[in-house]
Order: C-alpha cells, then sequence, then structure tokens
C-alpha cells in the first residue's frame, strides 16, 4: 500500500513539476517576444527619428536667427550651437551628417541662418565662410499651377529657360532616380505614358528661398519635393482609410484647388467630387478640360469638352489620370476630410459665389438665375 502511495506521489510531482515547467516556458517566451517587439520598436522609432533629423527644421519658415561661430569652435561646437538656435534638429546627427560626408574646414564668423535651410546648405556656408544675411532670391509658387506656369516664373528670376527647367522635370532617368529617393512618388508616373508630366502636381506651391547666385534645376526640384513630402506624409494613414492612393489623393486635391477659389469652400467640392463618384457620374469639371487642350480657356466651349484625353472628365468616368496642378495644404485637407452634403452639382457665379444642388432640375435653375 506504501509503496503505491509513493507511486502515485511521484507521479503527482511529475505532473506537477511539468505544469511547472510549462508556465515557466510560457512566462520566458512572453518576455522574449515582449523584448523583440520593444526592440523593433525602438528601432523603427530611431529610424524616423533620425529621418526627421535629417531635415529642416521647419522648410517654410522665412525667419533670419543670427549666429556667431567662434574662432577654432570645433565641429562639436558648431552642431551644438546650431541646434540651440534652432538651426538644425540634432546636434549629434548633425555631427554624424559631417562625418559621413567627410566635412571639414568650417569658418567662424558672424552668420544669418534660417531654419528652412538643409543641412547641406548649412554646411557649405560654414565651409565658405559665406555670412547670408538675406537670400539671393525668394521666390513665391502659387497655389494651382501647373509646371509650365511654375517654369515661367522661375524662369523670370533666375538664370535658365522655361524650356530647360521643363526638360529637366521631363528627363525620364532623372524622375526614376526621384522616385526611389522620395517615397511621395509613386511608380505610375513612370509607367503610364499618357501622362503629361510625371511630376505635375508633386511641386508644392510654397514660398521658396535661395541663397546661391545660379541654383540649379534639380536642386530647384528636390528643394519643392522635399516640401511636398513634409506636406503630404502626416496624412498617409488618412489617405489609405479613404481608400486613396497617394497619386489619387494628390489628384483630387488638385481639383479642388483649381475649382475652389476660397478655403471654406474646399471641403463642400470636395463632398460633391465624391458623391458624383460614388454615383458613377463623370465628375465635368472644366480645368481638367483646359489642361487636356493645354492652353488657359476664358470660356469652355462645345468643341473643347469635346477632347478626347485621359485627363478630360467630361470624357471619362473617374479622376484623371494624374494631377492637373499643385494643390495647397486646405485642398489635400478637403480631400481627406470632405463635408457630407447630398450636392452633386455645383456653379460659380461671376462674382465667385458657388451655388450647388441636388438635382439637375435644381442645378439649371442655379444656371439661369446666376449664369443666364
Amino acid at each position: 500500500m506504501s509503496k503505491k502511495r509513493n507511486k502515485e506521489g511521484f507521479k503527482d510531482n511529475l505532473i506537477k513539476r511539468s505544469k511547472e515547467a510549462k508556465k515557466v516556458r510560457k512566462i520566458v517566451s512572453i518576455i522574449i517576444l515582449s523584448i523583440l517587439v520593444i526592440f523593433m520598436i525602438s528601432v523603427t522609432a530611431g529610424f524616423l527619428y533620425i529621418q526627421s533629423a535629417l531635415k529642416p527644421v521647419d522648410p517654410s519658415s522665412d525667419e533670419n536667427i543670427h549666429v556667431e561661430i567662434p574662432l577654432g569652435s570645433s565641429t562639436s561646437t558648431i552642431a551644438n550651437i546650431l541646434e540651440k538656435n534652432g538651426i538644425i534638429k540634432n546636434a549629434i546627427i548633425y555631427q554624424f551628417y559631417i562625418k559621413f560626408n567627410n566635412e571639414s574646414d568650417f569658418q567662424a564668423g558672424n552668420y544669418t541662418f534660417s531654419p528652412s535651410m538643409t543641412l547641406n546648405e548649412i554646411t557649405q556656408a560654414l565651409k565658405t565662410g559665406k555670412v547670408m544675411e538675406e537670400p539671393l532670391y525668394s521666390i513665391t509658387i502659387p497655389e494651382g499651377l501647373n509646371i509650365e506656369e511654375i517654369a515661367e516664373i522661375y524662369a523670370e528670376h533666375l538664370h535658365f529657360t522655361k524650356k530647360e527647367f521643363i526638360d529637366v522635370v521631363n528627363d525620364k532617368g532623372y524622375v526614376e532616380e526621384l522616385v526611389d529617393r522620395f517615397p511621395i512618388l509613386p511608380d505610375v508616373i513612370l509607367e503610364n505614358d499618357e501622362i503629361k508630366m510625371p511630376l505635375e502636381g508633386y511641386l508644392f506651391a510654397a514660398t521658396y528661398d535661395y541663397y546661391e547666385k545660379e541654383p540649379s534645376i534639380k536642386s530647384i526640384i528636390e528643394k519643392m519635393l522635399s516640401q511636398t513630402q513634409e506636406v503630404v506624409s502626416p496624412y498617409l494613414d488618412r489617405i489609405k482609410e479613404k481608400e486613396l492612393t497617394i497619386h489619387e489623393a494628390l489628384t483630387l486635391a488638385s481639383l479642388v484647388e483649381k475649382e475652389a477659389a476660397k478655403k471654406e469652400q474646399r471641403k463642400t467640392i470636395a463632398g460633391v467630387f465624391y458623391n458624383r463618384l460614388e454615383k458613377g457620374m463623370r465628375l465635368q469639371t472644366d480645368p481638367t478640360v483646359a489642361y487636356a487642350v493645354g492652353e488657359h480657356l476664358e470660356t469652355t466651349l462645345n468643341k473643347h469638352l469635346e477632347t478626347e484625353s485621359p485627363y478630360n472628365t467630361y470624357q471619362i468616368t473617374g479622376l484623371p489620370i494624374g494631377p492637373i496642378a499643385n494643390f495647397s495644404k486646405s485642398s489635400l485637407e478637403a480631400v481627406i476630410n470632405p463635408e457630407e452634403t447630398d450636392y452633386i452639382f455645383f456653379l460659380h457665379d461671376n462674382e465667385g459665389n458657388i451655388h450647388y444642388a441636388e438635382t439637375n432640375e435644381e442645378h439649371n435653375k442655379n444656371r439661369a438665375k446666376y449664369l443666364d
């Protein structure tokens, strides 16, 4: 009897130890998994932080900040001075940037920097001892312009022609490089041969300062793309929630931009476009006709509406194959967060007001009242 109890007791101990061992293994597995998750989150956060620290503090800033670099300052001292004055985001990362690019021989002196400057612009200024009191050029690119119009503005102020700018913008090899470097640029701009200009809609509207006497066309394009990247990146998740690609979101934003003269009109217009898309109706927006024709139209005539083009929304159903102009931040926000209405029509009167309608009958009444 005693032997039997001993066997049963031994068996119970084995079962108990086995359960304890399983618990220990489970706890260890949870701990290891938690450590791995924390590690991956830390690596991702670190990468995003470094990526952010390599960008200008505020690309849209026009503030001038005076900085003194004392004689004999080390790169560490210079980096700390720049961070303290809000010229760069992180002194340590800037030191790694300097080392990685093998930069040295910084000059002492009194400088005027801007938070909108890139690390390369800051570094080149420090190497040459160039005191940047004011930018040599300050060029404003308004919202709602296409690339040809942007090229005209730059050609008026800088050393190159409109044609030279457009040639660089349309250089397929160069655009391929940009697609690899800028996540904001989709492959479709290279894959679809019907797209007029691959970078159309991706050159952001802003005021850009240039400190070189003859800035290269490529540096201008990349400065504008960086600004677009900066503006769009915070909205990527919300664009995905709307079941849009970046390309589709910017295309729709360009239509809203061209149709809305005032900021407060944009969310309603975006809502109208969504309503028409959901009903399978053509968008029938005149700015796409002008882009398809390739010229500014004071009046859109029936012959213009008949233009066959993947941009002409009187001829196609859905969105054009790409943006027709650059966009403002408020137009992008309107696309992401449109006003919910039952409107499916709108028209502009001669005073810049917009009149909406839920039915074609109401739309025709508005047309007779405000246009005829």
